[in-house]
């Protein structure tokens, strides 16, 4: 049976639609849904199986063929071992790799700095970006961790525990803002500005100057989307410049940002961890949690004190499962910390802190050792 293979949107940007190209063609639609297992290969199948009048036995036959055909399909990507990973990320080839957000969104230009020539997959949420490697549908996902500005994206921290992938490197992107409308629509015209809450905030001064009124959207990209598929002529966005190209705006302002030293850091995720070397700088980053105490945290950061270790990151968390902690007839708030330290695992010295670190801790897992990004592009 001749099968032709289409694109059909899934949720998160994943797609797959088969088609046969006969005479009467079959159609047949595969759908993604969450919490199932972690290939995922069927989840829902509905062909519409129209062969004249004789169906009964032979719609039961196409059906499994089609099934067969949906097992054996490349667009349930095959698993890749430790080398092909390897491989991949230094060759640049063409990798599936997941981001939150629509065409023009600054994480697209994240993903494509780190991995260039890659298929840039959107995604609605950032929870589809994790469940979409774990299900073998992308390869790879690059997700915002922190901004220089607006400071942690406590969402990606959360997800980074719930889910078990490895981070494998970083990528630091800077952010231009600009102000895109439709053309034609002058700066005189403007009464007000659509874009995602933190951009609207670091652009706070200008927008206060030109006086435009803010509304707050999912993400930069999608306002310039909205901009220009409702051919507004009284509105504007702040994205990117790359937004304005895919969605056919004018840049009517550029670098609107209040502080120019505008980055965002953004985390590369994978199945399998790399191997940590010790031919270039190198970041580790962990979760813990502790016993309640006076200076147990500071017995926890002194461990990387003692060997001269560098702390570039620490956040806390709730325990979600059980935010609070009984001790001596009070209850406290329990927390995780996530820290980021500038050692690689393969140096003894970090295996030797995370040894010390774990005499005491009551949680401890190391999310990854990679590579630091040493370029502000």
């Amino acid at each position: 049976m001749a099968v032709r293979l289409q694109a059909t949107q899934l949720p998160g940007g994943i797609s797959g639609n088969l088609s046969p190209s006969n005479r009467n063609p079959n159609s047949v639609i595969l759908r993604f849904g969450r919490g199932s297992s972690k290939r995922n290969r069927l989840v829902s199948l509905s062909a519409s199986l129209r062969e004249g009048d004789g169906r009964g036995k032979e719609s039961s036959v196409r059906a499994v063929e089609v099934k067969k055909i949906l097992e054996d399909s490349p667009l349930l990507p095959k698993p890749l071992s430790s080398n092909q990973l390897a491989e991949t990320v230094s060759n640049g080839s063409r990798v599936r790799v997941a981001y939150q957000g629509v065409r023009g969104a600054y994480s697209e230009s994240a993903a494509e700095k780190a991995y260039p020539n890659c298929e840039a997959v959107p995604c609605e949420e950032f929870d589809t970006a994790f469940e979409a490697v774990e299900r073998w549908l992308v390869d790879r996902a690059v997700l915002p961790i922190e901004n220089s500005l607006g400071g942690s994206i406590h969402r990606n921290y959360d997800l980074l525990l719930r889910h078990n992938l490895h981070i494998v490197g970083e990528v630091k992107l800077a952010v231009r803002h600009c102000l895109l409308a439709n053309h034609g629509v002058k700066l005189d015209d403007l009464r007000r500005v659509l874009s995602h809450p933190q951009a609207l905030a670091q652009c706070e001064n200008t927008l206060t100057r030109l006086g435009l009124v803010r509304e707050a959207v999912d993400d930069t990209a999608g306002a310039a989307k909205q901009i220009a598929f409702e051919d507004l002529s009284d509105a504007a966005a702040v994205a990117s410049a790359k937004a304005a190209v895919i969605y056919g705006l004018n840049i009517v302002a550029e670098d609107i940002q209040d502080d120019t030293d505008n980055v965002t850091r953004f985390l590369m995720l994978a199945r399998e961890p790399i191997i940590p070397g010790t031919n270039r700088l190198f970041k580790t980053s962990i979760v813990f949690s502790l016993e309640e105490g006076p200076g147990v945290l500071f017995k926890a950061l002194a461990v990387f004190a003692l060997r001269q270790i560098n702390l570039t990151k620490i956040e806390s968390r709730p325990l979600r499962k059980n935010p609070l902690r009984a001790s001596g007839g009070l209850k406290y708030f329990d927390y995780l910390f996530y820290v980021d330290f500038e050692a690689s695992m393969a140096d003894e010295v970090a295996q030797n802190a995370l040894r010390h670190l774990e005499e005491f801790a009551t949680f401890l897992r190391v999310l990854g050792s990679y590579p630091v990004d040493t370029t502000m592009l």
